[in-house]
C-alpha cells in the first residue's frame, strides 16, 4: 500500500494541519510516512500545500509530480494540481471556492460541501476536519480512531478541549461526501 496525496487551498485553511494530522496517524499505524508542506511567504491568504505519503515500504523520494489523490480547495488548486493526479486516483474538493469544477473524467472526483457544513456547525475551524473526514471515507488508508489519535498529538494540550468537536466533523465529512 502507499498513497501519494497533495492538499491544497489558502492558507489558514488548516491544509498543513491536515497534513500533520494524516502522517500522524500513519505513523502511528506503524507506516512509513512523509509529510512535506510547501507555502507562500504570506500568513493567511496566500497558497499553501502539503504531500503526505503513506506506505507500507520505505519512501524514495517525498518530491512528486503526480498523486493518487488529490484534495483542492479553491480554483488555482483546482488549476494546478487536477492534472497531477494519476489515472484511477481520486480528487476531492469543497465547492464553496471554486468558480469552474473538476473536468477530468478518468479519475473518481467527490465534493463535500465543508464550508457550508462547518457554518452550519458555527465553528469554521473544523473546515478541515470535515474534509479529513472526507478524505477518510473515500480512501481508508488510515483509521478513524488514529486520525483522532493524530490530532491529539497535533493540537497543544491546552487545546485537548476542541477535540471532540473535531471528531464529531471528521465522522459528519464521511457521512457528507458525495461523488460528483
Amino acid at each position: 500500500m502507499k498513497e501519494e496525496i497533495i492538499i491544497s487551498g489558502f492558507g489558514g485553511q488548516g491544509v498543513l494541519s491536515m497534513g500533520k494530522i494524516l502522517a500522524y496517524a500513519g505513523i502511528m499505524e506503524g507506516k512509513e510516512v512523509s509529510w512535506m508542506p510547501s507555502y507562500g511567504p504570506e500568513q493567511r491568504g496566500g497558497t499553501a500545500n502539503v504531500t503526505v505519503i503513506i506506505s507500507d515500504q520505505r519512501i524514495a523520494s517525498p518530491i512528486l509530480c503526480q498523486y493518487d489523490t488529490a484534495i483542492v480547495l479553491n480554483q488555482p488548486s483546482l488549476e494546478r494540481f487536477e492534472p497531477m493526479v494519476k489515472p484511477g486516483g481520486t480528487l476531492i474538493y469543497d465547492p464553496y471556492s471554486l468558480v469552474e469544477k473538476p473536468k477530468r473524467t478518468d479519475i473518481a472526483v467527490y465534493s463535500i460541501g465543508a464550508m457550508e457544513e462547518a457554518a452550519r456547525m458555527h465553528n469554521a475551524k473544523v473546515f478541515n476536519m470535515l474534509l479529513l473526514g472526507a478524505l477518510i471515507k473515500v480512501r481508508p488508508v488510515v483509521s478513524v480512531e488514529d486520525v483522532v489519535n493524530g490530532l491529539r498529538k497535533a493540537l497543544p494540550p491546552r487545546h485537548h478541549d476542541l477535540i471532540p468537536q473535531n471528531e464529531a466533523a471528521i465522522w459528519r465529512g464521511m457521512e457528507l461526501v458525495t461523488k460528483a
